[in-house]
C-alpha cells in the first residue's frame, strides 16, 4: 500500500496499473506469496461455501434475536426459517410468525431460500425481517 501511495504522488495520480513486477522487492513478493497461501489455508469447505448467509431483523412487537447473522442450507424453505425463530424465540404455539424480504413481501412458505436469495439478496446476505403481526404486504 505504500508503494503504491509513493508511486501515485511521484506521477501526478498517473495510471499506475502498468507497474513492472521489477520493480518489487524481494520483502514484497513472499509477503504477496504468503497473504496467498494464508488465505487459500483458510478458505472455507465446499459444505460452508454453499450456504447462504441470512440477516433476521425484527419488527414490531417481536423479541429481539441477539444473533441476527446465520448461515442456512440453501435447500431449506420460509416455512423452516419460520419454525427456527419461533423454537429459538421460545413463543406460544398459538403465536406465529411472519417472515418479509426487504421489509416488501412476505414469501410463500414453501420457497427455497437460494431463491429468494438469488433474486433479493444484496452484499452477499438474504435480509429477512419477522414479526408476530402482518407489517407489510
Amino acid at each position: 500500500m505504500r508503494r503504491y501511495l509513493i508511486y501515485k504522488i511521484k506521477h501526478n495520480y498517473r495510471d499506475f496499473q502498468n507497474i513492472p513486477k521489477s520493480t518489487m522487492t524481494d520483502t514484497e513478493d513472499t509477503q504477496s506469496a504468503a497473504t496467498t497461501t494464508s488465505i487459500t489455508s483458510t478458505a472455507p469447505t465446499d459444505k460452508d461455501a454453499a450456504k447462504i448467509c441470512v440477516l433476521l431483523n425484527a419488527t414490531g412487537n417481536v423479541p429481539i434475536i441477539k444473533k441476527r447473522t446465520w448461515t442456512v442450507d440453501p435447500n431449506k424453505t420460509v416455512s423452516w426459517i419460520q419454525k427456527f425463530i419461533h423454537k429459538y424465540l421460545k413463543l406460544d404455539s398459538n403465536e406465529q410468525i411472519f417472515l418479509y424480504v426487504n421489509q416488501t413481501f412476505a414469501p410463500a412458505p414453501d420457497q427455497i431460500i437460494k431463491n429468494l436469495y438469488d433474486c433479493h439478496g444484496t452484499n452477499g446476505k438474504l435480509v429477512l425481517y419477522y414479526c408476530k403481526n402482518q407489517a407489510w404486504g
